[in-house]
């Protein structure tokens, strides 16, 4: 399997969307429905519906209010929390919680110790957790609150479906950024992610399904073949 690394993978989008015209927007709205899907066959396997989608503040973030509002129109169950402000929200991640907000869907924010308290009540009464946290451009290391969610997380022994990379790995090196989730399942975008593979990556990454999100194939060709 072709594996490259954050630099590479986020060169790729940055010529779909500047160099070919492609809309940002549609490859979140792609790889969010992509997402939704394989969330919704767990669910319907052991006939359950009710879904945590805990997100950050950045694309991949967005991704999961994607992730939401299709369940959402699908029947299911969904409680979205979100590690930060809704002020802290711009672009396409805007956008798409505001077509969350739109369905009268609550999103919760997680920034002190009483909306903490929130989701852990709501965690064990889920069926499955969407983590939507952090994607291939996280820096540093994960600390604070942050921290506290995915211990939670991977203590709630529910099954997790993470967005495109487990929070906390790095999708280059296979290292922990000081905590991460320990996903059932990654539904990786485009194309698998090196780090996937290599030091702390396969304990990490559970299952791993990579998606086509409608980046052109010549595009995703060609950093294929300097990834080799």
């Amino acid at each position: 399997m072709k594996a490259v690394t954050s630099g590479q993978i986020q060169q790729l989008d940055k010529q779909a969307i500047e160099g070919l015209g492609i809309d940002s927007l549609f490859l979140m709205e792609n790889a969010g429905r992509g997402v939704s899907q394989f969330v919704e066959e767990i669910l319907n396997k052991k006939n359950n519906d009710k879904v945590v989608v805990i997100c950050g503040k950045g694309n991949n973030g967005g991704d999961g209010f994607v992730v939401a509002r299709h369940l959402l129109n699908r029947g299911k169950s969904v409680s979205v929390f979100l590690l930060g402000k809704k002020t802290d929200i711009k672009k396409d991640a805007e956008a798409n919680l505001k077509k969350l907000k739109a369905l009268n869907c609550e999103v919760a924010e997680i920034a002190d110790e009483k909306s903490q308290k929130y989701f852990y009540d709501i965690l064990p009464n889920s069926d499955i957790l969407v983590d939507a946290i952090f994607g291939v451009g996280l820096k540093g290391q994960i600390k604070g609150i942050a921290s506290d969610i995915i211990s939670a997380m991977n203590k709630s022994n529910k099954p997790i479906v993470s967005i495109d990379v487990p929070s906390g790995l790095d999708s280059t090196t296979g290292e922990i950024c000081g905590f991460c989730v320990k996903s059932t399942l990654t539904v990786s975008f485009t194309l698998a992610k090196r780090g996937f593979f290599l030091k702390n990556g396969p304990e990490y990454i559970g299952e791993l399904s990579v998606i086509d999100i409608g980046i052109p194939k010549e595009l995703v060709a060609k950093i294929s073949h300097e990834s080799s």
